[in-house]
Parts: structure tokens; sequence; C-alpha cells
């Protein structure tokens, strides 16, 4: 693991709460799993054999397993601006039997090589993140012409209730709708189609009711173009230099 303790001005450290909460059943299995099979669905094209994946924020490592198990990458490096987490993931690799490249750096910095990566997973990172455009800027340079950003955000409309402003910590001025990050992700010259984007509507996104009215059949679901959308995953390819696609 690197030895840099970096730990941003540029992101917005997590709460007590939030922190114990990214240890929990329900991050790992109702979050981190489904998010992560989501987006292999998202693939119009095969996999990358035996990639090199940079996860971007990765916390304390509990998405180190089901990358592994998705993607099988023959690298797998792990970045993020907060040491505590860093040592966590630590621990987290070595329960796994896994060999983890461990970096300190914020994303809008990586200390990582000019176009060393195929696919670069970034999940629930984004909105801690103050200087959104640079970390966008740095995906796209590590990854490789044709590499794969891998991205699933949560957007304004979740971000922006009392719930989760009470039990979590986010610069708010900052933070996306669905359609902005695609623009964003788009502007920055990431190619994606409409196939490779899903708006989950998950039970723990809808953090007024946690979908219980519609549970109890109280209200009827919101169909899509009905509602403020609460999550969004994408998966976008740096172009292949000559090519455009």
């Amino acid at each position: 693991m690197s030895e840099m303790n970096y730990l941003s001005d540029n992101y917005v450290e997590e709460t007590r709460f939030g922190f114990w909460f990214l240890r929990s059943h329900t991050w790992q299995h109702h979050v981190l799993r489904v998010a992560i099979n989501d987006l292999r669905s998202l693939f119009s094209t095969p996999l990358p054999t035996a990639p090199v994946l940079l996860d971007a924020g990765c916390g304390q490592g509990k998405s180190f397993q089901y990358l592994r198990q998705v993607f099988a990458p023959q690298r797998l490096i792990g970045v993020d601006a907060d040491p505590h987490s860093l040592a966590l993931s630590a621990e987290e690799a070595a329960r796994e039997g896994m060999t983890v490249e461990l970096i300190g750096s914020d994303c809008a910095t990586l200390a990582v090589p000019d176009a060393s990566v195929d696919l670069l997973f970034c999940h629930q990172t984004f909105h801690h993140l103050v200087e959104q455009e640079k970390a966008l800027a740095e995906f796209y340079r590590v990854l490789k012409p044709g590499g794969y950003l891998m991205f699933a955000e949560s957007t304004e409309a979740y971000i922006d209730t009392w719930v989760i402003r009470w039990l979590f910590r986010h610069p708010m001025h900052v933070q996306k709708s669905a359609a902005q990050y695609l623009e964003m992700i788009r502007q920055q010259g990431f190619r994606f189609e409409a196939d490779n984007v899903s708006y989950p509507y998950l039970w723990w996104s809808r953090a007024r009711d946690f979908g219980l009215l519609e549970r109890f059949g109280l209200r009827r679901p919101r169909p899509f173009g009905e509602r403020e959308e609460t999550l969004v995953n994408v998966v976008a390819r740096k172009p292949v230099e000559g090519v455009g696609k």
C-alpha cells in the first residue's frame, strides 16, 4: 500500500454513521453487489480479458470481492483519500485472499500513469468530490483508449433529502441530476448510448419513505419519466484513437 496519507480538502469526509454504514450488510448486499451486477449488464461489447481495474474511491474495500467475481481483474488498484479507509481496505483484501494495490490519492490528482487502466469503477464517490470535473478528467487520462468508465452515482434528488442530510455529509453545491452527470461524462469525451445507461429506482434510494407507501399499496410505483431519478449507472467508453468509438 502507498505510504501517502492523503486526505484532500477536495473530498468531503463521511460522518461516523456513514463510515459505519459502509461496513454494513445492507451496503454490501443491497448497494454494492446490485450496482456491480447492473453495471456488468450495461456493457454492449465483450469485457476486456484479465483487465487492470481501478476502484476510484474504494472506501473500506467491500467492493473487492464483487469486482473479482464479475470482472476477473488481473490487477486490481484501490484508490481512496482517507488513510483509515485504506487501512481497512488492506484488511479486507487480506481476508479475501486478494492482492490489491492501494494508493492514497485524491480522485482529482490520481497517482496512476496515463493510459494504464482497462476498467475504472467509480461507485457512490462523485457526490463526495468537490472538483468533479478534474476527477473525471483524471479518469479519462488513466484509462486506455477503448477503456471503460463504470459510473454509479446517487443524484441530487436523493442526496438533498432530510434523511441523507441528517445522516451523511456531502458538498451540496456540486450535486447533480442524472442528466447533468451524463452530460458531464459526455462532455469529457466518453462515449455511451442509451443501452449503456440505467436508472435504478431501488427502495433505499427513495429516502422520503424508502418505498414503503408503494410496498403497502398506498401509492402506485412511479414509472420512468414520471419521477425524479435517484440513481444513475452508466458504462462509458474512452474512444479508441482514430476510431471514435
